[in-house]
């Protein structure tokens, strides 16, 4: 099967071997004699879709765009021509990213343009609401999660989508992973487009007021359309629908449209998401991911406590309790006159057990019970905790800590983007970390204690010289938060763990990347290795854990039980116990072969 690619042609389809349209009479070509049309996909504003086969790569499917727009006049074609040679540019720029189509080409044929870009196997969600039905938050949670990450890159890239809407996303069959297509609208955000008769840019209902009435477009005017497609997804109604009867004033009670109600937390999210006034809406995707995944809350700050002052001791208060049953006489060696009771106080307290017989030592305490209404006499244990010391220095949030192997150093790190090194015997700053250009999420200790790791939301790790404080390196290569970074035993491996959904094993001592492990569906929030160093735990977003050979490395197995984000896991210094903790408030302990 060949195309035609005569854009006023209504029947292109044409069998092999054909060499002119039958339907008009054009002749049928293969792209730049690689790019073959198999397949009519549709047309839209500005021109039409192929599907392709790329003859050069064993026939591999791939989409051509022709520019053939349905507007009238120089301006109008000018600027469907600007948009269009546009789409070419940021697909070169944000080709790298995995859920963005890949340009492959771009130029002029038979004085006509031509994009084009790698093919998606998959459903658009609008076509996947129908089959489906509505989305359930949960749903929706997760489906923001994936495009806010998308989103990040694209904005990081200065770049705005103007034209987000269940159409253009696409949910690849490989791996469920969503992709963003169509940039034929984007815009460099240094730029202010404004959309002359004709060519209005962006979707009525999806686009918000600032982008439709003026042509400004802004990291907020993307995430009112994603806040629309969210809408849209969880009620089945076309927000173009709601904008045609009442203009924006659906966004403040997108509530009554839905069947089923959403959590106060999400409502709150889409309410911001929706909000008319750019400037009151979220301003960047990392801040609705965190109110998506919000961290966990601060532990409340502990009343001062006065040292304890020198007082005389309680009084002794008698009790006399009865025994639940017969005890054996006491052994010769023990006799004591019946109904007495001897206490040898050795730190400041006593401890009531029934049912003993003889001096014994248990703990802290000396005790000897006998077997006839014994006499005990029972006074107050000192508290075992006091607080020696409170350390002052960062600005915000200390969101991790470690201490080093030999007891001398701690480490802390912020959301004020430092990482700061104290003295844990004296309390004494020693050095104030700086280089990361976001919070820093998580640290961790070499064995030997010559080297800190950390990991940052600005996605790199940076490894440093624990005792004089230099930089290292840096590691680049996830592409989103690295939110918990573990050491080998051995101090030659380290693991990150990324809300890219991805879990990175580096080489420390290189420091190289060995591989990249993928499997979890969503956000790697921890890591912990086996203290033999062959095995490597894991805790996502999407309820499970996964064990990993560390050495090979592969997935083990998979754990299930948890309903919500797995926040934390550890193992036990002998290996043989798994313990996670979870926002769904429970701990699970698991059995390790």
């Amino acid at each position: 099967m060949i195309c035609c690619l005569n854009p006023a042609c209504h029947n292109p389809p044409n069998p092999d071997g054909t060499m002119f349209c039958p339907n008009c009479g054009t002749g049928l070509v293969v792209l730049r004699n690689r790019y073959r049309p198999i397949k009519s996909l549709g047309s839209g504003g500005f021109g039409k879709t192929y599907l392709a086969e790329d003859v050069d790569k064993l026939k591999e499917k791939c989409v051509i765009k022709q520019l053939a727009p349905q507007v009238q006049g120089t301006g109008a074609f000018q600027k469907a021509k600007e948009l269009f040679e546009q789409e070419a540019i940021r697909l070169q720029q944000l080709g790298d990213h995995p859920q963005i189509p890949t340009l492959l080409a771009y130029f002029e044929q038979d004085n006509r343009l031509y994009l084009v870009q790698q093919f998606i196997d998959g459903q658009d969600l609008s076509d996947e609401l129908k089959q489906q039905g509505r989305f359930s938050e949960q749903q929706i949670r997760e489906l923001l999660v994936d495009l806010l990450n998308i989103l990040k890159i694209v904005h990081q890239h200065k770049v705005i989508h103007r034209d987000i809407k269940p159409g253009n996303i696409i949910r690849r069959s490989s791996d469920g992973k969503l992709v963003l297509i169509d940039f034929g609208a984007s815009k460099q955000l240094t730029q202010t487009v404004m959309s002359g008769q004709g060519t209005t840019i962006g979707t009525f209902g999806y686009a918000p007021l600032e982008q439709m009435q003026g042509g400004e477009a802004y990291p907020a005017s993307d995430l009112f359309s994603l806040g629309a497609t969210c809408f849209h997804l969880l009620s089945g109604i076309q927000p173009r629908e709601l904008f045609n009867k009442q203009g924006y004033g659906w966004v403040s009670s997108w509530r009554q449209h839905l069947q089923q109600s959403v959590s106060q937390q999400f409502g709150r999210i889409l309410d911001k998401l929706l909000e008319e006034d750019y400037q009151q809406r979220y301003q960047s995707a990392g801040e609705v991911l965190q109110d998506l995944n919000p961290p966990p809350p601060p532990p409340a700050v502990p009343p001062t406590v006065q040292p304890p002052q020198p007082s005389p001791p309680p009084p002794s208060v008698p009790l006399t309790v009865q025994s639940p049953q017969p005890l054996p006489a006491l052994p010769a060696t023990s006799a004591k006159q019946k109904g007495k009771f001897k206490s040898s106080l050795l730190l400041g307290g006593a401890i009531l057990l029934l049912g003993l017989v003889g001096t014994e030592i248990y703990g802290y305490f000396r005790y000897e019970v006998f077997p006839v209404n014994p006499i005990f006499l029972i006074t107050s244990p000192p508290s075992s905790f006091f607080l020696k010391s409170t350390l002052t220095g960062h600005t915000d949030w200390v969101w991790s800590v470690a201490i080093s192997p030999d007891g001398k150093t701690l480490v802390s790190a912020s959301i004020d983007k430092t990482i700061k090194i104290w003295n844990l015997q004296t309390g004494e700053l020693k050095s104030t970390l700086t280089g990361h250009t976001d919070s820093v999420n998580s640290v961790a200790i070499s064995p030997d204690g010559k080297t800190l790791v950390s990991g940052s939301w600005d996605n790199t790790i940076k490894i440093w010289n624990l005792q004089t404080g230099e930089l290292k390196s840096t590691l680049t290569g996830h592409t989103y938060w690295v939110v918990s970074v573990a050491i080998s035993p051995d101090g030659k491996t380290l693991v990150s763990g990324s809300f890219d959904s991805t879990i990175k094993i580096w080489n420390l001592q290189t420091p190289e990347l060995q591989s990249t492990l993928t499997g979890h569906t969503y956000s790697v929030y921890s890591v912990a290795i086996s203290p033999d160093g062959k095995t490597l735990v894991s805790g996502s977003t999407d309820s499970t854990i996964k064990i990993w050979n560390l050495q090979t490395p592969e997935l083990q197995s998979t754990l299930t039980g948890h309903t919500n984000v797995v926040t934390s896991v550890a193992i036990s210094p002998d290996g043989k116990t798994l313990v996670s903790g979870s926002a769904d408030k429970t701990i699970k302990i698991w059995r390790m072969p």
